[in-house]
This record gives C-alpha cells, sequence and structure tokens, in this order.
C-alpha cells in the first residue's frame, strides 16, 4: 500500500499504535462529560423563548419585568349524590393546607347538580419550578382519594401536569433505550454472528450519547433547550452511532475475510470506511445546521443536539473503535452464535467474496436484472408509487397539538383535563394583552385600558410600579376553532390598534390560541431559508464529488421524493387516522406544527448517506471502463448489503420512537422509519438505477465551465479497497486485491 494516506488513514493508524491512550482517554472524556453534564443540570426554554412573533414578545415582557403567576391548581371531588363529596373536599382541603406548598385556597364550588366541588388553590413560588415541588399535594390529594372510595377525584394543573409530563418523558425515553438497544444488538448478532463484534458497535454509540447528554447540558446555559431535545439526541446519536461503527467493523471484517492479515485489514479499514464515516459525519452535521435558520430556538436546540452527538459518534468510530480492533484483534469473534457466523474461513482466497456479501448481492442483482431490462417502466412505476404516498400530504394540516391529540383521549391528564371542564366550563383560554408604557398611568394609555373590561368578561390588572398592564380578553369558540382565530384576529388587528394609537405604548397578545398560531407562522417562514440551505448543501457536494450537475439535480429530486412520501403517510395515519389503531394512537387531526420541518432536514441528512455511498460505486465500477448498465449492476450490488444492514438499524430504531407516549414522538419516529425504509429499497434499488440507466452517458459529462473541480477518485486509492463517498453507514465487501504490506505495521493481539 502506498505510504500516501488520507486523515482517517492516519487517525486509524494513531489510534492503534497508541491504543491505550485511545482508549483510556475516550472514557474519560465521557466520564468527564457526564460528571459536568449531570452536576450543571439542564436549562430549559422560557415561555418567551418557546414562541416567536408578538406572543413571545409580550412573554418576554413579562419576564423581564419579574412578572410570575402563580402555577394554579384545581381539583374536582365528583360523587354520585348531591353533597356527597362535602366530606371529602373538607378533607382534602386540610391535606394539601398542610403540606405548606399551596396558597389562596379557595372555598369548593358546589356544581349545577350538586354531586361536583371545585377547589382552586395555588402552588407557593415561582411558577416555573413548581412541578419540582408538587409531589406533596399530590401525595395528598391521592391519600384522600384512597380515604374516600365513594368519590372520584380529578387534578389538573400548571405544576401538577408538568411532573406528570416530566415522569412520561422520563419513562418513554428509558423505554426506548431498553428497547432500542437489544433490537440494534439483535441485528447486529445477525450481520455479524458474534456477540462481541455485536456488542462493540451498540457500547460506544451509547457513551457517545452519555457524553453528548452531558456537553448539551452545559450548553443549555447558553442555548435554553425544550424537554424532548434529548429524545431527539437518542434517537439521533443511537441510530448514526451503531450505523457508523457498523460501517467500519464490517470493512475490517470482510478483509480478514477476503485473506488480508490484521493490520492490513485494519489499515484499509481506516482509509476507507475511516474515510466514509468522516464525510459521512460532516455531511449530516451540516444538515442539521441548517434548522439554525429556523428562528426558532426549539430548532436551534435540535440543531446543536443533533450535531453533538453525530460529531461524538464520528469521533469514536475513528479513533477509539480502531484501537478496540487493534487490541481486540481475532477476539473480536468471541461468543460465535450457531447458524449465524459466517466467517468460518478467515483465510479466502483473494477476491474470493464473504457469504453475506455474496448473498445480499445475488439478491440485488435478481432485482435488478428487470429494472435495467425496462428501465422507463420501472422509473414510471416507483415514481408513481412515491406520489401514491405523498398525495395525502396535499391536505397536511399544522398545529401545536392540544392536550388531547398530544397524549390521547384516555391518558390520566386528558380525562381529569376533560372532566372538569365539562363539569365546570368557562370558555377557551383567554387572549392575554401586555401592555408597556414610560408612563402606564398617563391620560391616553388610562383610557385606552378602560376600553376593556365592564361586562365584557375582560379583567384589566394594571402594574403601576413596572409601567405595565395586562388584559385578558375571552374568546369566541372552543379556543382552537375558525370562531377563535377570527376573534383573536379581531383583537390584533382592529380593537387594540384602536385603543391604543398615538398612546406610544407597546402592545402585544399572547395566551395559548396566540402562541400556536404565532410559533406555526415562524415555522412557515422558517422553512424556505432552511429548505434552500439544504437543497444547496446537497446539489454543491454532490457537484464537488461526481463533477456533474445531472447527478447533483437527480440526488435533490429522488431526496424530495423520499421526503413527500414521508409526509403522505404521516398524513394518511396520524391526520386521517388510517391504521392509526395498529399502531396503538388515535386520529390527531393534524401534524404537529414543527415535525414537517424536522423531517425535511433529518432525512436530507440521512438520505445523503446512503446515496453517495451507492453513487460513488457505481462511479468506480464506471471509472474501471464498464458501460453505464453494467457499472449500475455491479454499484448496486456491491452497495446492497450495506444499505440493507444501515436502514435496518436505522428503521429499528425510529419504528420505537413511533411507539411512545406523545403523539409528537410517534408521528418523528414514524415518519423517519418510513422515510429510511423507502430511500433504502425503492428509491435505492428501484428508481435510482432506473433512472440512471435512462440517463446514460449524460450522468458522467462534466460541462465545460465544472472542469476547474477537483477529480476526486472512486477506484481502490491508497487502500486497496473502497467504499468511497460519504454515504456507506456499513461496509460493502465484494473483490478486493491484497495491498502491498510494506508500511508500518499495526500490531494486534
Amino acid at each position: 500500500m502506498s505510504t500516501r494516506q488520507n486523515l482517517a488513514a492516519r487517525i486509524g493508524v494513531w489510534s492503534a499504535h497508541h491504543r491505550k491512550t485511545a482508549i483510556i482517554g475516550w472514557l474519560l472524556f465521557v466520564v468527564l462529560a457526564t460528571a459536568l453534564g449531570g452536576a450543571s443540570g439542564l436549562v430549559e426554554m422560557t415561555a418567551s423563548e418557546s414562541g416567536a412573533g408578538d406572543s413571545a414578545k409580550a412573554e418576554r415582557i413579562l419576564n423581564e419585568a419579574g412578572i410570575d403567576h402563580p402555577a394554579g391548581e384545581l381539583v374536582m371531588v365528583s360523587s354520585r349524590a348531591d353533597g356527597g363529596w362535602q366530606a371529602a373536599a373538607r378533607e382534602l382541603t386540610e391535606a394539601v393546607r398542610g403540606t405548606g406548598e399551596v396558597a389562596r385556597i379557595e372555598p369548593a364550588l358546589p356544581s349545577k347538580d350538586g354531586k361536583d366541588a371545585l377547589i382552586r388553590f395555588e402552588i407557593r413560588g415561582d411558577s416555573t419550578t413548581a412541578a419540582d415541588r408538587v409531589q406533596p399535594v399530590l401525595d395528598a390529594v391521592r391519600k384522600t382519594g384512597d380515604a374516600h372510595r365513594d368519590v372520584r377525584i380529578y387534578q389538573f394543573g400548571e405544576a401538577s401536569s408538568g411532573k406528570w409530563l416530566g415522569d412520561l418523558l422520563a419513562d418513554d425515553f428509558q423505554r426506548a433505550e431498553f428497547t432500542a438497544v437489544p433490537l440494534a444488538l439483535g441485528i447486529l448478532l445477525v450481520a455479524f454472528g458474534a456477540v462481541v463484534a455485536a456488542l462493540l458497535p451498540v457500547g460506544l454509540a451509547l457513551t457517545a450519547c452519555m457524553a453528548a447528554f452531558g456537553l448539551l447540558s452545559l450548553a443549555s446555559h447558553q442555548l435554553h433547550l425544550a424537554q424532548t431535545t434529548y429524545s431527539v439526541m437518542f434517537l439521533m446519536g443511537l441510530a448514526v452511532g451503531v450505523d457508523y461503527c457498523l460501517f467500519y467493523l464490517r470493512r475490517e471484517r470482510d478483509e480478514r475475510a477476503a485473506g488480508r492479515d490484521a493490520e492490513t485489514a485494519l489499515r484499509i479499514a481506516a482509509a476507507t470506511s475511516g474515510r466514509a464515516v468522516l464525510v459521512s459525519g460532516v455531511t449530516v452535521m451540516v444538515a442539521m445546521a441548517g434548522m439554525f435558520l429556523s428562528g426558532l430556538m426549539l430548532f436551534k436546540g435540535f440543531a446543536l443536539a443533533t450535531i453533538l452527538v453525530v460529531f461524538i459518534a464520528m469521533l469514536g468510530s475513528v479513533t477509539v473503535l480502531p484501537a478496540l480492533l487493534a487490541w481486540l484483534g481475532d477476539r473480536i469473534d468471541a461468543g460465535r452464535v450457531p447458524f449465524l457466523n459466517r466467517r468460518k474461513n478467515r483465510k479466502k482466497k483473494s477476491g474470493q467474496e464473504s457469504g453475506a456479501a455474496r448473498e445480499s448481492g445475488a439478491l440485488a442483482g435478481a432485482l435488478l436484472r428487470p429494472v435495467l431490462a425496462r428501465p422507463k417502466l420501472f422509473a414510471v412505476a416507483s415514481a408513481a408509487v412515491l406520489v401514491a404516498l405523498a398525495v395525502p400530504a396535499l391536505g397536511m394540516k399544522t398545529e401545536s397539538l392540544g392536550l388531547e391529540k398530544q397524549f390521547g383521549s384516555e391518558a390520566s391528564l386528558t380525562v381529569a383535563y376533560r372532566h372538569i371542564t365539562e363539569t365546570f366550563p368557562g370558555g377557551p383560554a383567554p387572549a392575554l394583552v401586555v401592555v408597556k408604557a414610560d408612563d402606564i398611568g398617563a391620560d391616553g394609555v388610562r383610557k385606552a385600558l378602560g376600553r376593556f373590561g365592564g361586562d365584557t368578561g375582560e379583567t384589566v390588572t394594571v402594574h403601576e410600579e413596572r409601567n405595565i398592564a395586562e388584559i385578558e380578553v375571552p374568546l369566541a369558540g372552543d379556543g382552537s376553532d375558525g370562531r377563535s382565530k377570527a376573534a383573536l384576529a379581531e383583537l390584533r388587528d382592529e380593537r387594540l390598534p384602536a385603543a391604543f394609537a398615538g398612546t406610544g405604548a407597546q402592545v402585544h397578545v399572547t395566551g395559548d390560541l396566540a402562541g400556536s398560531m404565532d410559533f406555526t407562522a415562524q415555522l412557515k417562514r422558517g422553512i424556505v431559508p432552511v429548505f434552500v440551505f439544504i437543497t444547496a448543501v446537497t446539489f454543491l457536494l454532490m457537484l464537488f464529488c461526481f463533477r456533474s450537475y445531472v447527478i447533483a439535480v437527480t440526488s435533490i429530486v429522488l431526496n424530495l421524493l423520499s421526503v413527500v412520501a414521508a409526509y403522505g403517510v404521516m398524513v394518511a395515519v396520524f391526520q386521517h387516522g388510517w391504521g392509526a389503531e395498529l399502531l396503538g394512537t388515535e386520529k390527531a387531526g393534524a401534524i404537529e406544527s414543527w415535525m414537517p420541518l424536522f423531517v425535511l432536514v433529518v432525512l436530507f441528512g440521512l438520505s445523503m448517506d446512503y446515496h453517495v455511498f451507492v453513487v460513488s460505486r457505481i462511479r468506480e465500477a464506471r471509472d474501471r471502463g464498464l458501460d453505464n448498465s453494467s457499472a449500475i449492476r455491479e454499484g448496486i450490488r456491491r452497495t446492497a448489503g450495506a444499505v440493507t444492514g444501515a436502514a435496518a438499524i436505522m428503521v429499528a430504531v425510529f419504528a420505537v420512537f413511533g411507539t411512545l407516549s406523545m403523539q409528537d414522538m410517534k408521528q418523528m419516529g414514524v415518519g423517519l422509519a418510513v422515510a429510511v425504509l423507502l430511500d433504502a429499497t425503492l428509491v435505492r434499488m428501484v428508481l435510482l438505477p432506473s433512472v440512471m440507466a435512462l440517463l446514460g452517458e449524460r450522468n458522467w459529462r462534466t460541462p465545460r465551465a465544472l472542469r476547474w473541480l477537483p477529480e476526486l477518485g472512486h477506484g481502490d486509492g491508497d487502500a486497496g479497497g473502497s467504499d468511497a463517498g460519504a454515504g456507506g453507514v456499513a461496509g460493502g465487501a465484494g473483490p478486493q486485491a491484497p495491498g502491498p504490506r510494506h508500511a508500518a505495521p499495526v500490531t494486534t493481539r
């Protein structure tokens, strides 16, 4: 092998020579990052940071002025008999008062039929930390219910719902971890047939996630995060981390199966798969960076989390993994599983394929024969399938999902809210108008405030020392329907401008509906620059790699088809409810507002993995002199095993999130799983080869204006083999010529 080495090869050789330093350094890094992150804690977004537009400005004024509304709680005591609630209500009132955590307990308010009573109170202290202090109150309410079996008690409020949500997310995250990890391990056992080889990628992925969690907690002190950010990070970290290690390890094992000694196999894996991991990681991180352009702190947090975990997983794959492989040597095959381990003959003749590669290549070859024989038919048919799947997306409705849509009609929190609001209807949450003036007591401002209140149900609260006033304005409708939206529009566009014109006061509107509408509006504005960014990056990357604008444009079109097909499936299942029961969920009637943008960015990043990997192998065959059809056949066949293994792990991990409790996590998991499945099968195995066959030699023509671009090698290069490109997450196997052995040795034992 040539002494010329790329960056990945140099890193791999150094790690193999200094394996103790690499392994101990990695462990210290993980422990230190986890400890520091745990000590610092996660800083969550405030209401003003999580929102957008006019409502965020209103929340920011209140936050900066230190105006905090105590966390209110509602407890309803229901009985079958008139007045049967009285004893339980008295005991409950005394019990919650005895906790020392509540204030302003109001007398029990009976319902019209006298069978129910509503008790209102507030949690003492800062409302943002009320959920952390509400447990004694919850215990008091529960004990009262246990002592009075003849009544039913329902509780709902800011603190209790916050506590419930926090516990739910923690349970879901634990369930995802304990489900996704065994699934990934099972797939790896099938792929490698040995326990140690299967455990290595899972272990590295989990340690990468641990380190990323710690660093993200530290970063949250500068960029505040949402609670769901950890779940998103784990989703991406496990899928990408396992795949990157699988890619590297698979290549090393295939080189050994092809007859190479341990040191040469490791060197080739570092130079080829290591390079692919680096370029793939950079590609995904650049795509994730597009979320910084959304204008929303939620997406900035998602961008930071995914970039961080992908970077750490990439770093571990090219540093500590070569060190572990050099240390383990042949012990990587320890714990062989009967009937699964295919590496029975490690000293295969040069150029002979491994069993796994031969089987996957044979299946891919059989599928490709009719595709390449009639490319126009299969191109039209596969595109038609994707378009048909995408049709429901034309009616996509996005909104910030409410309580019942987010958690389901049978969730305990939803049941409590429904019973309380049905028995004691109070209308939808009002709009909150925030007024800030240089002098809140000025005549013009006082006259404007005087136009609100009275018999309309509107309430005006003036904070004279802060020169701020709050106006609660009830909205018609149910809080989210057309009547409510029309009432909010009238308030913002007509009533408030007419009342405060010429006063010089700042007037902003917040509330549940206002916040949801502002957030959705910002998403619609933000998706354009994000889309332009990621499509431009995709185009430039493909243009740089292949010096062909045809390949670049084809890449974008195929990625978009995968994305819109995933959108269509999400709308069909979650908005229309088609097959929702099979997934253990209910019809939500809408897609979570942030989901389309997130899915777009993630899928563009991940689909580039497969696409560059596959097209690189096709280009490699073309450069060796094969005609266009033969090059397509060989490239697809050589990468079939890699794409299948990578897709299986990603689909499994993403599908686990489709089983979680929250509707947005279900939508994210199902959307990503479906998109990856379509991308790795229908797109890469049918649509891509048929389109490239139809385009013929136009795939590889470089316009005169682009001939200044450097010509990147797609062949064996300096490693004696190639998984060239950025895309693979599992190594392809095939005929490889053994390279010279005169380079510096990598000692294994």
